[in-house]
C-alpha cells in the first residue's frame, strides 16, 4: 500500500475524487433488492455445489471417473460462490472497491482462474463422455483414475499459472494509456486487458476449448443417433448402461451449453473492449460478469433436475442419514432411470 500512496501523490486525482468512493446514486430500495438477489444467487451457488461435493465424496457408488471430474467442477463453482461473488456483490452494489489494491489483484486472479478452470473441466468431461459413448470398449483403459488425476492437474495448474502470472505481472496493462493514473486514483479495482492479452485470453481460454467441446459433443450425438437403432437389441445390462451414458452426455451437454451462454458475452467483451478504446460502460461489463457468475448457480440446479441420484443424495444429506454408519454404501440407483 505504500507504493500505491506514493503513486497517488504523483498524480492529479481530482478527476477520480482523490481515490475516494463516488456517491452512490442508487436508492436504498434498489440496493436492498440487488443485495437480496445476489445473496440468493450466492446461497444457491455455495450450498448447491457443496451438496454435490458431499454427495460424490460420501457415496461410494458415485466414485466413478466422470463423477470425479464433476466433483472437481463443483469445487470450482463452490469456490467462486464462496470467495469471489460476495466481494463482487459489494463492488457491484456500492460502485466501489473497499478492499485495497493488492486484494483487488488477488480477487481478479482467482476470478479469472476459476472461470478458465471451469471450461477446462468441461473439456475434460467432454473427452470422458467421448470415450464412454464412441469408444465404450476402450473406455475403462483410457479413462482410468490416474488419467483423471492428470487431467485435473492440468485443469487447475494451467489456468492458475496464467491468471496469477498475467494479473500480478500487469502484462495485461502494457501499452494502455492512462492506466497508471487510473490504478492510483480510482477506487473501482480496474483491470483492463490490452489487445494482445485480451485476444490471447479469448482465443486460448475460451474460443479454442469451446470449439473443441462443440466438436466432441457433435460427434457424441451423431454416434448416439446410430445407437438408437441397435439399443433395443442389446442385453438389458448393456441397454441400461448405454441409456445412462447417453443421458449423462445429454445432461453434461446442457451444462456445457449453459456455460457458453453465460460466459461468452463477458469473454467477447474482454476481446472487443481494447479495440473500442475501452468504451464499454462499467455497468454493462459488471452485468456481463454477473451473468457469467450465474453459471455456477445454474449447475447444481441442472444436476438436481436431470440426475435422480443427486436428488436422492440431497434428500439423505438433509435428513442427516449420512451420519449413520455404513450409509455410504446406499444404492442411489434403485429406480430405473429413463431418458
Amino acid at each position: 500500500m505504500e507504493s500505491f500512496t506514493v503513486k497517488q501523490e504523483n498524480f492529479n486525482c481530482s478527476e477520480y475524487g482523490n481515490g475516494s468512493c463516488p456517491e452512490n446514486e442508487r436508492s436504498l430500495v434498489i440496493r436492498a433488492a440487488m443485495y437480496s438477489f445476489m445473496a440468493g444467487a450466492i446461497f444457491i451457488t455455495v450450498f448447491g455445489n457443496l451438496a454435490m461435493i458431499v454427495s460424490i465424496s460420501y457415496f461410494k457408488q458415485l466414485h466413478t471417473p466422470t463423477n470425479f471430474l464433476i466433483l472437481s467442477m463443483a469445487v470450482t463453482d463452490f469456490l467462486l460462490g464462496f470467495t469471489i461473488m460476495p466481494y463482487s456483490m459489494v463492488r457491484s452494489v456500492e460502485n466501489c472497491w473497499y478492499f485495497g489494491l493488492t486484494f483487488c489483484k488477488i480477487h481478479y486472479s482467482f476470478d479469472l482462474m476459476l472461470s478458465i478452470t471451469s471450461i477446462f473441466h468441461l473439456c475434460s468431461v467432454a473427452i470422458d463422455r467421448f470415450y464412454a459413448i464412441c469408444c465404450p470398449l476402450h473406455y475403462s483403459t483410457k479413462m482410468t483414475i490416474s488419467v483423471i488425476k492428470r487431467l485435473l492437474l492440468v485443469c487447475w495448474s494451467v489456468p492458475g499459472a496464467f491468471a496469477f502470472g498475467v494479473v500480478f505481472s500487469e502484462a495485461y496493462a502494457d501499452g494502455i494509456e492512462g492506466y497508471d493514473i487510473l490504478v492510483a486514483c480510482s477506487s473501482s479495482c480496474p483491470v483492463m486487458f490490452n489487445k494482445l492479452w485480451g485476444t490471447t485470453l479469448f482465443v486460448a481460454g475460451f474460443f479454442t476449448p469451446s470449439s473443441m467441446m462443440i466438436g466432441i459433443y457433435g460427434k457424441i450425438f451423431a454416434v448416439s443417433k446410430k445407437h438408437v437403432r441397435v439399443i433395443n437389441n442389446l442385453p438389458e445390462n448393456q441397454n441400461n448402461q448405454m441409456r445412462k451414458d447417453k443421458k449423462a452426455a445429454k445432461t453434461l451437454g446442457i451444462v456445457m451449453g449453459v456455460f457458453l451462454l453465460c460466459w461468452f458475452p463477458c469473454f467477447f467483451t474482454i476481446l472487443l473492449d481494447p479495440f473500442l478504446n475501452f468504451s464499454t460502460p462499467v455497468i454493462l461489463f459488471d452485468a456481463l460478469t454477473w451473468f457469467g457468475y450465474f453459471n455456477s448457480t445454474c449447475n447444481p440446479l441442472i444436476y438436481g433436475f436431470f440426475y435422480p441420484w443427486f436428488r436422492r443424495a440431497l434428500k439423505y444429506i438433509l435428513l442427516g442419514k449420512i451420519f449413520s454408519s455404513h450409509f455410504h454404501n446406499t444404492n442411489l440407483f434403485i429406480q430405473k432411470e429413463t431418458e
